[in-house]
């Protein structure tokens, strides 16, 4: 379970679950357990400092690099 973050303030924007080796482009959201993101239209944007995260494009989120960091472990 990997906790995304913002990469500008630190504020916990998901919690999802990481199937696979590789780096983190997209969300699935089927997979997210928990939401603390705040949406403005398809943006998804940190609750805290409104710093845009990703994209979202309908069953994933296609996440901005740079914008955020994680923490937690990868399922192989």
């Amino acid at each position: 379970m990997l906790t995304i973050k913002c990469a500008k303030c630190g504020t916990k924007i998901f919690k999802y679950l990481k199937i696979g080796k590789g780096e983190l482009h997209i969300c699935i959201k089927s997979r997210i357990s928990k939401d603390f993101s705040a949406r403005d239209g398809t943006f998804v944007k940190c609750p805290k400092c409104g710093n845009i995260i990703g994209i979202d494009k309908g069953t994933f989120i296609k996440l901005k690099k740079g914008a955020f960091t994680y923490s937690g472990t990868k399922i192989p």
